[in-house]
């Protein structure tokens, strides 16, 4: 099993930046890919951002592209989320996810199997 934990959230002013952290422990040799996932209450999980554990390639919502970063750090096995020029429409519980599987498809959270327990992002106006 594989076990991850976030952290970094935190209330923030619009236009202001945080960087959250997700630390794997645990098989961490069964990660293909890293992503990073948000929810508010009532609304459905939504895909952020994704990043290949090997290769380091990256892929991005919309809604983030250009103002979030995300990275990994192979000998800490943590990934990052840097998120610049922040929008109260960010504000949500962002989550860590692992994916397992070598063909994974970085949006789909069903091919996540391992999963943090969320942080919460506040972005006030």
């Amino acid at each position: 099993q594989v076990q991850l934990v976030e952290s970094g959230g935190g209330l923030v002013q619009a236009g202001g930046s945080l960087r959250l952290s997700c630390a794997a422990s645990g098989r961490t040799f069964s990660i293909y890919g890293m992503g990073w996932f948000r929810q508010v209450p009532g609304k459905d999980r939504e895909f952020v951002a994704s990043i290949n554990w090997s290769g380091g390639s990256t892929i991005y919502a919309d809604s983030v592209k250009g103002r979030f970063t995300i990275s990994r750090d192979s000998a800490k096995i943590t990934a990052y989320l840097q998120m610049n020029s922040l929008k109260p429409e960010d504000t949500a519980v962002y989550y860590c996810a692992g994916s397992p599987r070598a063909f994974y498809r970085p949006r789909f959270e069903q091919h996540y199997d391992y999963w943090g327990q969320g942080t919460q992002v506040t972005v006030s106006s």
